[in-house]
């Protein structure tokens, strides 16, 4: 368990203690109480010493915390509290505190769907009841993007639950290149988020030897079961090391990182040196007019293609050449369907 969360343990139940007027409270007893609290939550003994409960009444009594308690000692070794009425617990939130909460529970409320964070509905309910009581009319003011028509957000909890309790899945999943769905075993290993769409990633088929790592998009699972007779085979999966070199969800197997050299020019270097591409991100060269030259270290992929293309003529691959042909190609062909004639345009429409 986190330090700063044993310490907020501690707070509460030095609070609880010094709240029940009716026995006198030593260091000793807040202590041992700490200590029980301690064992109730991780299951372990603690050995807390003096000078921690020490400087938990010290941190209490000070305004780093917001609680400013009135703890008083009185007959040289009895602790309580000099307002019989106070607790950390009745401090009421300032407007500052206010605000950071609207926020947040603003910012959580994107995840409604994800029913992983169905746990925590009553508590966000309870705190937006809260903040409306303490201050009403707030409006958020952080908006993230979400899709209430994505598909496939309702096996997210069943696949999170398959992940971290180890279960084999058998999925049906009809991808966009097929006519009917295909049933196969699957070792789910994360679920990964990228561009407003959600990808379980893991490795098909019951032989191990014969699974390469692929990633599956939910909105084109139909159905998922648990199959807990066969033997989930854990690849010691590290997501941070299989992506680092590659922008999305695609990992061309068998491909290595080359190294991408791109032409940036004046209007959109700004934009491109402010939010890299990715990590790898250099820039090499810097222009008078603004424009620069930045070198990538990726895998190349269809979401990398995407993204230079995204940016229409304000990039210009200049290596490596089968990238620089490739991404030309497509430009060419985009462009042919723009010199229809008006007239051939609503022929092909008709």
């Amino acid at each position: 368990m986190a330090q700063n969360k044993n310490a907020l343990i501690r707070y509460k139940t030095i609070d609880k203690c010094l709240q029940n007027n009716y026995r006198q409270w030593t260091l000793d007893d807040l202590i041992e109480a700490c200590s029980n609290a301690l064992f109730e939550y991780e299951g372990k003994e603690n050995n807390i010493s003096k000078r921690t409960i020490q400087l938990d009444i010290q941190m209490m009594r000070s305004e780093k915390l917001g609680y400013n308690a009135p703890i008083v000692v009185y007959d040289k070794k009895y602790y309580k509290y000099e307002d019989e009425e106070f607790s950390i617990t009745d401090i009421p939130l300032t407007e500052t505190d206010i605000n950071v909460l609207t926020e947040t529970v603003s910012m959580l409320k994107q995840f409604k769907d994800f029913s992983l964070f169905s746990d925590v509905s009553d508590i966000l309910q309870r705190l937006e009841d809260k903040i409306y009581a303490e201050k009403s009319h707030t409006q958020p003011v952080i908006h993230l993007d979400k899709n209430e028509k994505l598909k496939g957000l309702h096996f997210l909890d069943e696949l999170y639950q398959a992940i971290i309790k180890k279960i084999v899945l058998k999925i049906s999943y009809k991808s966009f290149k097929s006519k009917e769905a295909n049933d196969f075993f699957f070792h789910a290993f994360i679920l990964k988020e990228f561009n407003n769409r959600w990808f379980l990633v893991g490795k098909k088929g019951n032989k191990e030897g014969d699974r390469i790592i692929t990633n599956l998009a939910l909105d084109r699972i139909v159905s998922i079961d648990f199959d807990f007779s066969l033997d989930y085979h854990d690849s010691n999966f590290d997501a941070d090391e299989y992506y680092k070199n590659v922008v999305g969800v695609t990992v061309n197997s068998g491909l290595d990182p080359r190294k991408i050299r791109i032409y940036v020019d004046a209007a959109n270097a700004p934009y491109v040196v402010t939010k890299p591409f990715h990590s790898s991100q250099k820039i090499v060269e810097e222009f008078e007019d603004g424009s620069v030259i930045i070198t990538l270290y990726l895998i190349i992929n269809y979401e990398l293609e995407r993204l230079l293309l995204g940016f229409g003529n304000g990039v210009e691959i200049i290596k490596p050449a089968f990238l620089r042909n490739r991404i030309r190609n497509i430009v060419e062909q985009t462009a042919e369907k723009y010199r229809l004639s008006d007239e051939e345009l609503t022929n092909t429409n008709e």
